[in-house]
């Protein structure tokens, strides 16, 4: 029987909205790791797409001029208003990915809410160990997914997780915590110190040029 996808999504959101009720207000606008989002923002995009169906989705981005960073941010206005307890209640009542982020098995749902999770959490100082069997597959789809710059970042490079099994590519390698190599390669430098190898270098001129 092969991996439930949808229900990897769904338990991370369930995590995610746990987590997420422990905030005090002043963390709730602090800047994550996305830049010029605050937590609050983040957690907007997050269940912004949840009742979009797919007609709409590809009509707005077509609107957008086909940039995924215009289209979020359309959809950050309408949810950028919420309240902590709106947002929370909200992540709760749509758990299980629908909509655009449901696509491919929920990977789209897994992926973001995986990265954004902890793109709060690094920018909190609150870390937490990721579950095995939702890093493994977010990392192998980032490595494909065309709104992320993980592909880009680890192109000619080898990529080793030292606490899972595995690894993508070919090149001088980058090894380090599996959670730390996804957001090193999606861009975030935050993780950065917690990798090593010959190709360190030529992956932190990348996310630093990003």
């Amino acid at each position: 029987m092969g991996v439930n996808r949808t229900a990897l999504a769904t338990a991370e959101r369930h995590d995610l909205a746990d987590f997420l009720e422990t905030l005090t207000p002043e963390q709730w606008d602090r800047p994550s790791l996305c830049q010029g989002w605050t937590v609050r923002d983040v957690v907007a995009h997050l269940i912004s797409y949840e009742e979009v169906g797919m007609l709409r989705f590809i009509g707005g981005f077509v609107r957008q001029g086909f940039k995924f960073g215009s289209m979020n941010a359309r959809r950050l206005e309408e949810f950028g208003s919420k309240t902590p307890d709106e947002l929370v209640a909200y992540v709760r009542a749509h758990a299980k990915p629908s909509g655009p982020t449901a696509v491919a098995d929920a990977r789209i749902g897994l992926t973001d809410g995986l990265i954004h999770h902890q793109d709060i959490r690094r920018a909190l100082d609150l870390p937490r160990q990721v579950p095995s069997e939702r890093l493994v597959p977010v990392l192998g789809f980032a490595m494909i997914a065309p709104p992320l710059p993980a592909k880009q970042n680890g192109q000619g490079l080898r990529l080793v997780a030292t606490d899972l099994d595995w690894s993508y590519g070919s090149g001088p390698e980058v090894t380090g915590p599996g959670e730390a190599l996804l957001m090193a390669v999606c861009g975030r430098a935050h993780a950065l110190p917690e990798l090593t190898g010959a190709g360190k270098a030529r992956l932190a001129d990348r996310v630093g040029a990003s």
